[in-house]
């Protein structure tokens, strides 16, 4: 079993990458799922029920979301239908949506979870309680379990790697957008990532307009970041190859593609 995993979809210069390149990355590594997070899909806020049918007409299986997901007002109107919709599992109870869904794929069915960190982050509740919840949800039915982890801190996402190491087959962190070079398989077999990093703009900070970034560093004023439209682009992914029968994974990859980096790979 192989999962792509794509990170954080910042603006239209994400969804222009995933639009051109997810089809590639398919064709090329052939994994069995395919899971994109685009909480930062709609103008670097949030997500629209039109993009997320573009992602999965692109080729994904499923979209994760984060602490922009409720940016968008009308994801209130379509996030309940959404079967293919993650959003972070530790929102309070009676929060729309889901934040763990199973997709079958031939024989084998793969369970998605998604939770949010709270260093740094608005208080939700605790990610550490609610994996061990749907974890035990979750194996009943399968041993395959990803968890997209969209935290703030690198403590955290370590921490929450190494506590359901042997649990889960995957721990990917997403939300800081700049992927980092620790990829690994932990002892117990959890395939681990601090950060998978983000699809959009590539000359932008963390996808912003560097000039209104670099702005607020300098006044400490208010200052409203976009996502600039034009310029050079990235997309930012992980490989994971995980056995069907153990649910552990075997291999990590990461991916990343640029104008320096054309289809590069780790």
């Amino acid at each position: 079993m192989d999962i792509l995993f794509v990170g954080d979809v910042v603006g239209s210069p994400g969804r222009e990458m995933i639009k051109e390149y997810l089809p590639a990355l398919k064709r090329k590594y052939r994994p069995h799922l395919t899971i994109v997070n685009g909480e930062n899909a709609a103008g670097g806020r949030g997500i629209t029920e039109q993009i997320y049918k573009q992602f999965l007409e692109a080729g994904a299986n499923a979209v994760t979301l984060g602490n922009h997901s409720w940016d968008n007002k009308d994801i209130f109107e379509f996030i309940d239908n959404a079967k293919y919709l993650v959003r972070p599992a530790n929102f309070p109870e009676n929060t729309p949506g889901n934040g763990l869904i199973f997709i079958r794929m031939n024989s084998l069915e793969i369970a998605v979870i998604n939770l949010q960190g709270r260093t740094f982050m608005p208080p939700l509740d605790c990610p550490f309680k609610k994996v061990d919840e749907l974890t035990a949800i979750a194996k009943k039915r399968t041993n395959i379990i990803f968890v997209d982890f969209h935290a703030e801190a690198t403590s955290e996402k370590q921490a929450l790697g190494w506590y359901v190491d042997g649990q889960v087959s995957a721990v990917i962190g997403t939300h800081t957008h700049v992927q980092t070079a620790d990829h690994r398989i932990l002892p117990n077999g959890t395939a681990y990532l601090t950060d998978v990093g983000m699809t959009g703009p590539y000359d932008g900070i963390l996808g912003m307009e560097r000039e209104a970034v670099i702005k607020k560093f300098i006044t400490a004023l208010p200052t409203r970041f976009e996502v600039p439209k034009t310029g050079r682009k990235q997309l930012s992914a992980c490989l994971i190859n995980i056995d069907n029968q153990s649910g552990k994974a075997l291999n990590i990859k990461t991916i990343r593609i640029n104008d320096d980096q054309p289809m590069f790979e780790e």
